[in-house]
């Protein structure tokens, strides 16, 4: 196998899910010293990552968790955005504030604040990669029929945020991109089989990505074959979105 990261350093943030683990696996078959931040999981990671406590709501403990991992290590830590949350089919008229800042508070609110924290030190260290896990239904589709109009809008804040930040950073040797899947064959998603029917019958391949199929589109935005993609939008979504 082609040894594409040979080197390189790669914190990903979510390593505890099904696809941040593997998006985990398949960097560190490709030669990255994959670094996997989650704040519970850890012990689902792939042996020889290294796995990282980390809260993204706080801040600080965020700030310290890079700062002790360039202790250990001067080379630049590229970085992918992959944790998310969703609320369970909340109508907007029941949204509670606590239900929209969880969801708001990862899915935006960390990956920023992440992006910042690790972004400043790319930038200070000769630059690297950013890749932020969007989602299709934040500019392409509304998700139906479950009610999600707080993770459609969160996903709709990352690829604006990427976009932005994209051009900030991109002549000072960071680029950042977004990969957006659509419905993704992950163990969360596989337990709602009361939807798997209508969500299928939409999508022109007939079938849900694998966990394998977004950390390979990761690692095509980490890697060398993607040097002219910044700012992108990278959309797979096995053709749903054009029904």
């Amino acid at each position: 196998m082609k040894q594409e990261l040979a080197g390189k350093r790669v914190a990903v943030i979510g390593a505890g899910g099904g696809i941040g683990r593997a998006i985990c696996e398949t960097l560190q078959a490709n030669g990255a010293d994959v670094i996997g931040l989650d704040l519970r999981g850890l012990d689902r990671l792939p042996e020889g990552v290294v796995g990282v406590e980390c809260n993204l709501a706080d801040v600080e403990q965020l700030g310290a968790v890079v700062a002790a991992l360039y202790e250990e290590d001067a080379r630049p830590i590229s970085l992918v955005n992959s944790a998310g949350v969703v609320e369970e089919n909340i109508g907007v008229e029941d949204m509670t504030i606590a239900d929209f800042d969880r969801v708001m508070g990862v899915n935006f609110r960390g990956l920023f604040f992440a992006c910042q924290a690790f972004g400043r030190e790319l930038l200070a260290r000769g630059g690297g990669g950013i890749v932020n896990i969007a989602s299709m239904s934040g500019n392409y589709m509304v998700n139906y029929p479950q009610k999600q109009s707080v993770y459609n809008s969160s996903k709709a804040a990352v690829t604006a945020f990427t976009k932005s930040l994209a051009v900030e950073w991109a002549g000072r040797g960071v680029r950042v991109n977004a990969l957006s899947p659509g419905y993704v064959g992950t163990p969360l998603l596989e337990q709602k089989t009361e939807m798997h029917a209508q969500w299928k019958e939409n999508i022109l391949l007939e079938r849900f990505a694998t966990p394998e199929e977004v950390a390979e589109a990761v690692l095509f935005l980490l890697s060398d074959r993607s040097t002219y993609f910044v700012g992108a939008e990278l959309l797979m979504d096995g053709g749903i979105t054009l029904r």
